[in-house]
């Protein structure tokens, strides 16, 4: 498994090892040692999927307390995929990080606990597979605006279709820091 580590210290692209002929392909998509030795020990506990057509936006998503740490990954089609740190006296807070991540490339994300999390379908379609590390909990969840100007991620979508609740999220710096990590 090949490790990408980027300018913000936390969140990791990995790029397993996939086994391909002419019947198809074989990759693991996790193995608790190769994910320990990438510096990846947290435990996973829930595992979720959901599937989204062309222009969909799902975030800047994050729970706290009861932060989460995610391992993402898409299985068929493409997105733009987004960490944002949200770690109070960080020196990288409110810097993003982005990656594709297609059925083609299958490449994953960790995105740690103290990161925000959203994603753009960029393809026509994508089932996206999301593997967590703490429980759900409706009653921690934050996020903000995924145009947020002080932010600046370049989204490759300009009106994307969004959730109630993302289409009315504050800008980051109106989060209140007690919500913050």
């Amino acid at each position: 498994m090949n490790v990408i580590r980027g300018e913000i210290e936390g969140p990791l692209i990995l790029e397993p090892k996939v086994f391909g002929d002419a019947r198809g392909f074989f990759v693991e998509s996790y193995n608790l040692e190769r994910y320990r030795e990438a510096g990846i020990t947290a435990e996973f506990v829930q595992d979720n999927f959901s599937f989204s057509g062309r222009g969909t936006l799902r975030g800047m998503h994050a729970q706290n307390p009861s932060p989460q740490g995610k391992l993402v990954s898409v299985w068929q089609g493409e997105v733009w995929d987004v960490a944002v740190d949200l770690r109070r006296g960080s020196p990288t807070f409110g810097r993003w990080m982005g990656v594709t991540l297609s059925a083609e490339n299958k490449r994953q994300f960790w995105v740690p606990p103290g990161f925000a999390h959203g994603f753009v379908v960029t393809g026509e379609h994508a089932l996206f597979h999301y593997k967590c590390t703490a429980l759900y909990a409706p009653k921690d969840e934050i996020g903000f605006r995924w145009d947020d100007p002080a932010v600046g991620i370049p989204w490759p979508v300009t009106a994307p279709l969004l959730s109630a609740r993302d289409a009315r999220a504050p800008l980051l710096r109106d989060l209140p820091p007690e919500k913050l990590f």
